[in-house]
């Protein structure tokens, strides 16, 4: 696929037209717009709606948009990771500990965007888990910093709160809930889910929620190791999950998956830095905590 033309399709979602778009990316609006043309021709989809007052994404435009985005960062990663070999050789990799949600959605933009601004910045390897193991490698100090989801303190390590996550109730299209204007919190605690496995910063998070609401919690219908598994069995309408807004958003726009309201609770939590006490983070990592409290 044509890179540039996938990357001006992502900036004309974020930036609500291709003239805004086109500024952004530094190209004429004319360049833009006989891209788009050149690109609908190539997919054989209408991605805009053109009119006098400026053009705008089609329904199929804004889903191909989305797409686009994941395929320009996975490109961008590509190019970050290339660049961390080239100088690894030099430089001794920085060792961060993510939780699974944190390392799928939130740290391969503060990682691009902290190469953008430092390109000769250490490489930096990064070990993607659950929250329990993050903590468990920072503590042993195999890992200089660590994010996680746990809504509990964590003793022995400093903390600092980078970003705020929503978490939803979702269920299949074919499920009773998704018929439904929502569901008591009560309801939702008594329901068995499929769930995270034990030391899952999600699961722990949303059950300290309903724990702390008063309410009781069922066994899990099912414990699955990643969320991609989670999502493909509540797709499959085996029962409801609770997970983080980042990891189902595309499958919500899509329609593979409902969000069910919860009345009367809210499930947002912290995502958090940690760290050994007694110790500084290196300047590329003071740069990186920088970044996540900014763009989290």
């Amino acid at each position: 696929m044509d890179l540039p033309s996938l990357r001006l399709l992502s900036a004309i979602a974020e930036a609500g037209s291709i003239t805004a778009a086109s500024r952004t990316l530094g190209i004429t609006q004319q360049a833009a717009s006989t891209r788009m043309r050149r690109l609908e021709r190539r997919l054989g989809v209408a991605l805009l709606v053109r009119g006098p007052r400026g053009s705008t994404l089609t329904l199929d435009g804004t889903m191909a948009a989305q797409w686009a985005a994941e395929t320009v960062e996975a490109a961008d990663r590509f190019d970050a990771g290339v660049a961390a070999l080239r100088t690894a050789g030099h430089a001794k990799p920085l060792a961060i500990a993510a939780s699974l949600t944190v390392a799928e959605y939130l740290l391969p933009r503060w990682l691009m965007t902290l190469r953008a601004r430092d390109s000769a910045a250490h490489a930096i390897s990064v070990t993607a888990t659950n929250s329990a193991h993050a903590i468990e490698l920072v503590t042993d100090r195999s890992h200089q910093l660590g994010f996680v989801e746990t809504p509990t303190e964590i003793p022995g390590l400093l903390t600092t709160t980078v970003a705020k996550d929503e978490l939803v109730a979702v269920v299949a299209p074919q499920h009773a809930w998704a018929r439904r204007r929502g569901v008591s919190a009560a309801e939702l605690a008594r329901t068995p889910l499929v769930t995270r496995e034990k030391g899952s910063g999600t699961r722990l998070s949303a059950e300290q929620i309903l724990i702390d609401a008063g309410h009781e919690i069922a066994a899990p219908l099912a414990e699955l190791p990643t969320t991609a598994a989670v999502r493909t069995a509540v797709a499959s309408g085996a029962a409801p999950a609770v997970l983080s807004i980042l990891a189902v958003r595309d499958d919500l726009t899509a329609g593979r998956l409902v969000r069910v309201p919860v009345t009367g609770l809210r499930f947002v939590r912290e995502l958090r830095a940690i760290r050994s006490p007694g110790t500084s983070p290196l300047p590329p990592l003071e740069t990186l905590l920088s970044i996540a409290a900014r763009n989290g």
